[in-house]
């Protein structure tokens, strides 16, 4: 989420719980970051939390 968009999400069942997210973040952080590229404007877990829901309902991610 950006700052400007900060009001609280909708929460979905496929969400990363927080002790999920502890464990996937510390796998991230150790991953060495882009040496190029845009700096992201998304917040990562929002991005995998979105990923999972489309897997888990089915739908398609563009129409």
């Amino acid at each position: 989420m950006t700052k400007e968009n900060s009001h609280t999400p909708i929460r979905y069942p496929s969400d990363l719980s927080d002790e999920e997210w502890a464990i996937i973040e510390a796998i991230l952080n150790e991953l060495e970051p882009y040496k190029t590229g845009r700096p992201r404007k998304m917040d990562l877990r929002e991005m995998l939390n979105a990923m999972f829901y489309l897997n888990k309902t089915g739908c398609p991610w563009r129409y």
